[in-house]
């Protein structure tokens, strides 16, 4: 058996999981590989690749070009950037791995505090000998707003309820008893955009809410209000954030994620005033990658021995 780890940017995979146990071939690919062809020559002859997240890609053009897979664990028991139903066709088995809830919300926090309180442009001033040159805002008493009140959004209203923030919360069909026991209280969309001093993005993305925040949306934010987005790209309308951004419509935006990752050198995202720009760290924590890889190896062991865990597609 040979076992392709991809993606392992930090060189960090070997030494959260025992890999020696599974007595067979194990290679750590720590550069990402864009292309169709060039993937398809890096794996050629493995019988099993580990995905981390949706850094890579798995569609029907991409498992027709690997014939030898026979197992492709992803980290994480959803990964929209695997066609599981070509998964099938092409005789591949689909395993996950579960996650831990806390990691994402932390990282929103840590974007949220810094954007408010200006960290990086003050920790930058201080390299360079200077000394405090902006006033920061306040989160008590001001207005959250969070877009997906699922596992990770009910995390972090909770938190914003212990700043002594005002917590609103709007999804799709969302349950107000939901809402008041995090902490937060369901309000229509316009109503939280419109009220809200910081919005965060928390929904899951798919066909349905790809653009969810678009122009229209941004509109109804306040001048003073910041945008956070720690879930997926795709569900904020880049244009239309650019848009609000350059033109100083709203006051900033942390974004985690991104339409294309890694995000392009020259992306116009990088250069926009009131940006805070994070690698889609939102996961990446020890005590996620321990989890990740740890059941990414008891996947290829169960399934080595015929009796796949965790699986997403047979």
């Amino acid at each position: 058996m040979r076992i392709a780890v991809l993606d392992d940017y930090q060189k960090a995979a070997h030494r959260f999981a025992d890999w020696d146990a599974l007595g067979a071939e194990v290679v750590f690919l720590h550069d990402h590989i864009a292309g169709t062809a060039e993937l398809a020559r890096a794996l050629d002859g493995f019988d099993v690749v580990v995905a981390m997240r949706e850094r890579t890609p798995f569609t029907e053009e991409r498992f027709a070009a690997l014939p030898a897979l026979r197992l492709l664990v992803t980290t994480g028991m959803a990964n929209a950037s695997v066609d599981l139903d070509a998964a099938g066709r092409h005789g591949v088995t689909v395993c996950g791995t579960d996650s831990v809830p806390h990691a994402t919300a932390e990282l929103t926090w840590g974007l949220i505090l810094s954007l408010v309180r200006h960290i990086p442009g003050e920790t930058a001033g201080m390299r360079r000998g200077e000394w405090q040159h902006t006033i920061g805002g306040d989160l008590h008493g001001r207005t959250l707003g969070v877009v997906g009140l699922g596992r990770l959004g009910a995390r972090v209203a909770e938190i914003g309820t212990a700043f002594g923030m005002h917590v609103l919360a709007w999804s799709t069909n969302l349950d107000p008893e939901h809402a008041a026991a995090c902490g937060a209280r369901a309000v229509g969309r316009r109503e939280l955009f419109s009220r809200s001093d910081v919005v965060t993005v928390h929904y899951k993305l798919s066909e349905r809410s790809t653009g969810l925040i678009g122009a229209e949306e941004l509109g109804w934010m306040k001048p003073t209000a910041l945008l956070v987005n720690t879930s997926r790209g795709p569900l904020v309308d880049t244009p239309a954030l650019v848009a609000a951004l350059s033109g100083r419509r709203i006051a900033g935006a942390a974004l985690d994620v991104y339409d294309t990752e890694p995000l392009p050198a020259g992306d116009v995202l990088r250069t926009l005033p009131g940006t805070l720009l994070t690698p889609h760290l939102g996961y990446v924590t020890e005590a996620t990658y321990e989890v990740f890889y740890r059941q990414a190896v008891e996947d290829v062991a169960a399934f080595r021995d015929g009796a796949p865990l965790r699986v997403l597609s047979a």
